[in-house]
């Protein structure tokens, strides 16, 4: 994969998904927003390393993650081939998901029908019950992302997000209505390149070249 290189005026970003936790290869997945902690899987820590690969070839100036463990765990394989530390920015955690926590979609549907049936058909108004909705997690995380952005123009950071936030965000940036930021797939460790300089302009959506080869032991 070719990588852009900074130009003067302009901040490339590098927004990344963090690698996979036991949750997100369960069957059926299990939702972890920000009340569920873990640490990188086996495959998580696979995916980290390719991703750090990937991006060892581009001179990062910084690196920034959410504060939960899967995200600056991926952050730090990718900080450590640039002798850099990583920067946490709190309003890039991932979206609380309330009593939905730790609870996979199929029960969801299965004992809430009537909320399941409202979060997917407008979660830009209807939230997680007892969490956050898309519009309040957006109104957080594209300021916050703006900031770094405008922080380091001229240069290029990696981002290490999670699944909603980054939809959320990419969203906002292609003017989606936030109702469909679903229909975004947010890969584990999948890279998002933007550009910003007087905006954000979306270069690559979840490229996964750097994970086609997963060993099959890990996976």
């Amino acid at each position: 994969m070719s990588l852009p290189l900074p130009r003067p005026g302009r901040c490339i970003v590098f927004l990344i998904r963090h690698g996979a936790t036991d949750n997100n290869r369960a069957n059926p997945p299990r939702l972890q927003g920000r009340g569920v902690d873990l640490s990188l899987s086996a495959a998580g820590e696979w995916q980290a390393a390719q991703t750090a690969e990937v991006l060892a070839a581009c001179p990062l100036a910084a690196v920034y993650a959410s504060p939960l463990k899967r995200a600056t765990e991926t952050a730090q394989r990718i900080a450590a081939r640039h002798q850099l530390t990583v920067g946490t920015v709190p309003d890039l955690m991932e979206v609380d998901v309330g009593e939905w926590e730790g609870r996979s979609w199929v029960d969801i549907e299965r004992t809430e029908p009537e909320a399941y049936l409202r979060f997917m058909t407008e979660p830009d108004r209807h939230g997680y019950v007892g969490g956050e909705n898309l519009t309040q997690v957006r109104d957080r995380v594209a300021p916050a992302l703006t900031e770094l952005a405008r922080r380091h123009l001229g240069e290029a950071i990696a981002v290490v997000g999670h699944n909603v936030v980054n939809r959320a965000f990419l969203a906002d940036v292609l003017g989606m209505p936030l109702r469909r930021a679903r229909s975004l797939s947010q890969e584990n460790a999948g890279i998002n390149i933007l550009r910003y300089g007087n905006d954000w302009k979306l270069v690559t959506l979840n490229s996964l070249f750097h994970l086609l080869h997963e060993p099959a032991e890990i996976g």
